[in-house]
């Protein structure tokens, strides 16, 4: 059974970073492509191929990128939800996403869940898209960090279970929920601002194992 689809894939250009000039280039700036790309899990964070798909450049390589990071998805239906709340028009790869999906929930979607994307390629969901200086900039928009904060519209960072090609049109399919986990949605907002509850975010297992030590640091200082 289908649960959504694929509606765009998008694949950065390497650009001078205003925001974060240490780290030179930003690969924020997303364009459709019409053609399959590959995906495949990059490795470590700073050491690895960064990004998961194959020809999207990422510059700041101690914050984005890695195999917790391999993929960024956000949702045409969000898309809608802010164009309609900033009154302009935000195309697809507007936020940095590799796909923007349709059909399909993400705030909603399950940490540790699996997505099967077409016929071979399978992601995982790992947790919510936390804002930076470099979103900031490319949106051009007052307080934008702590408004993208507060609606937790975050869209979701994705794992590579099993790499392969990635196409706009490619149906995604959940394949496995996990018995125990939380929404994404939820989980960031839990992250951000309710830090009494932060112990329910290690239920999920597939929590990356570097937010998971942070986690439970925060939580043993109370």
């Amino acid at each position: 059974m289908t649960d959504g689809k694929v509606l765009s894939v998008n694949v950065g250009v390497a650009r001078p970073n205003p925001a974060k000039r240490d780290t030179g280039l930003t690969g924020i700036d997303k364009l459709p492509v019409d053609h399959a790309v590959d995906v495949r899990a990059p490795g470590p964070k700073t050491t690895g191929l960064h990004s998961g798909v194959v020809g999207d450049p990422i510059g700041d390589i101690r914050h984005h990128g890695g195999d917790d990071q391999a993929v960024y998805a956000y949702s045409r239906e969000d898309y809608d939800w802010w164009e309609a709340s900033l009154g302009r028009s935000l195309p697809a790869g507007m936020f940095g996403e590799n796909m923007t999906t349709a059909g399909l929930d993400l705030n909603r979607t399950l940490i540790g869940e699996v997505w099967r994307v077409g016929d071979v390629l399978e992601l995982q969901p790992t947790f919510g898209r936390i804002p930076c200086a470099t979103f900031q900039t490319k949106m051009g928009e007052k307080q934008w960090l702590k408004r993208f904060a507060r609606e937790a519209r975050t869209g979701t960072y994705l794992r590579v279970v099993t790499p392969g090609p990635l196409r706009a049109g490619d149906p995604i399919e959940i394949v496995h929920r996990p018995a125990t986990s939380i929404g994404v949605s939820e989980a960031f907002d839990i992250y951000m601002h309710r830090s009494e509850e932060l112990e329910r975010l290690l239920v999920a297992e597939a929590l990356p194992a570097d937010l998971r030590d942070e986690i439970e640091r925060r939580v043993a200082r109370g």
